[in-house]
């Protein structure tokens, strides 16, 4: 009898999940091979193929999506005497990505007052893209404004909010930056507006931790068949996944190196993703044993980030 096929990751509903037998039959292999090409074809049915030139969000999607994200960030603006002045705030985005903020202390500063709003959001204690908004501070009188942004606080802290303390950032411009030390780069406030925050965000850092904790050899080894490298990698972590693909941090006696590694198929949601990896898993351990040739080109790219 053949081998179930193997399940990297849990499936949205329950199921126990069937890690690579390590000398399955050939029988077991080619029976994985055909289930493998039926559920891509299934697949290429319902999503797009990741092209060349969209291997990664846009950095105005990352934008969104860190805002979407992050619980709270630093307001910063001049203070009637003169001096800067950064406070701490929690906030929500409203629909076009504009954060609303909690200020108790609304009078340290005047009403369309010029400000920035700084955010950012650790991904696996290794990477924090952020952004910084530039924009005027902007008291909110709309019923039907004020209500939505109230829901959308229910919705992200479970507490109700205090209308009467919510200001809105003006959005004029946005500073990106993938990580600490790394170069900023502008974004066009209508394409940040525009841009839709990822659609994996809610349960991305779930998949993350799951995938380093429970199927590190199964990190490594795809890292090992999708990457090109001339050094030995003592330590591949996964870092983030997004729709149109995943980073890994390698580590060697050469330093930290970032990888990013796309999916065939732009993916939409938990069951997209976690499908994904357990195809790329199973034809790297295929490729790895000689059971099948390489059906992917290989990533060449590796930035030093360490």
């Amino acid at each position: 009898m053949p081998s179930p096929s193997p399940s990297l990751l849990s499936s949205p509903r329950p199921s126990p999940a069937t890690l690579f037998p390590r000398k399955p039959s050939l029988c077991a292999v080619s029976t994985a091979r055909r289930r493998i090409r039926v559920v891509a074809a299934a697949a290429a049915a319902a999503a797009a193929p990741v092209s060349a030139a969209r291997t990664r969000p846009s950095a105005a999607e990352v934008a969104r999506t860190v805002v979407e994200l992050a619980p709270s960030g630093t307001l910063s603006v001049v203070g009637p005497d003169g001096w800067p002045l950064g406070v701490g705030a929690r906030f929500v985005a409203d629909a076009a990505g504009a954060p609303a903020l909690c200020l108790a202390a609304g009078g340290f500063a005047a009403p369309d007052a010029r400000s920035s709003f700084h955010v950012e959001f650790r991904q696996s204690g290794a990477r924090t893209p952020q952004c910084t908004m530039l924009g005027a501070l902007i008291k909110p009188n709309d019923e039907s404004v004020l209500k939505k942004l109230s829901t959308r606080w229910q919705k992200k802290f479970g507490e109700e909010i205090d209308q009467d303390l919510l200001y809105l950032i003006s959005v004029e411009r946005i500073l990106h930056m993938e990580d600490f030390n790394e170069d900023g780069m502008w974004v066009v406030p209508s394409e940040y507006t525009d841009a839709e925050p990822d659609p994996l965000r809610n349960f991305a850092e779930n998949i993350v931790e799951e995938m380093n904790s429970k199927h590190a050899e199964d990190v490594h080894r795809i890292y090992s068949m999708y990457v090109e490298s001339d050094f030995q990698a003592a330590d591949v972590k996964l870092i983030w996944v997004d729709r149109l693909g995943f980073d890994l941090h390698v580590r060697s006696g050469e330093g930290v190196f970032a990888v990013r590694i796309p999916f065939s198929r732009e993916v939409s949601d938990e069951k997209g993703v976690k499908s994904s990896f357990n195809m790329m898993s199973h034809h790297a351990w295929e490729v790895e044993k000689s059971y099948a040739s390489p059906e992917f080109e290989k990533v060449q790219f590796l930035k030093k980030v360490r």
